[in-house]
């Protein structure tokens, strides 16, 4: 194994754990998740650092190990929700920011996480005989997140930017 794909692989696995980690501090301190976003930070942040690809998985499986571990989230319909808004969220976030700047692709992440996530709802509510009309994907995405939302515009950047200040990024990465 080449030392950038081993580096991959337990970057992946450090922000999963994060993604696990941080909703179960948030959570004790009355600090709700679907205000703060805690799951998202680390998905976010994995799609920048690590790419796309470990992006998506590392999106897709924490809500389904932190649901094994934690049992939260509900596994029906939330964790299936959230498995497919955080792949997309790590996804976008990996794809678009090798042709963006970091600020237009996590907000293009974001949007493109959300939209997924209202299909999912949709979808998923609906096969359970129960509706999920635009008020309530508004209020969901966009309404009761906002401070989770204005964490991730400001501390992404900020962590990224100090990240290739630094020189880490460049110093983990190159062989030799």
């Amino acid at each position: 194994m080449k030392k950038s794909t081993t580096l991959q692989l337990v970057l992946a696995a450090l922000f999963t754990a994060l993604g696990i980690l941080l909703p179960a501090v948030f959570h004790p301190f009355g600090l709700a998740g679907s205000v703060f976003l805690p799951m998202h930070i680390p998905v976010l942040l994995c799609g920048f650092i690590v790419g796309s690809t470990y992006g998506a998985l590392t999106g897709f499986i924490i809500p389904f190990l932190s649901n094994a571990f934690t049992s939260m989230p509900h596994l029906y319909p939330t964790a299936i929700s959230m498995a497919l808004e955080l792949a997309a969220y790590g996804f976008f976030a990996g794809f678009l920011s090798k042709r963006l700047n970091v600020f237009v692709s996590l907000v293009g992440a974001m949007l493109a996480g959300r939209i997924v996530m209202g299909f999912a709802n949709f979808v998923l509510l609906g096969l359970s005989g129960d509706s999920y009309i635009f008020s309530t994907f508004i209020t969901a995405a966009f309404v009761t997140a906002l401070p989770g939302i204005i964490i991730q515009l400001i501390l992404i950047p900020v962590l990224l930017y100090a990240l290739k200040k630094t020189d880490v990024m460049k110093r983990l990465f190159t062989d030799g």
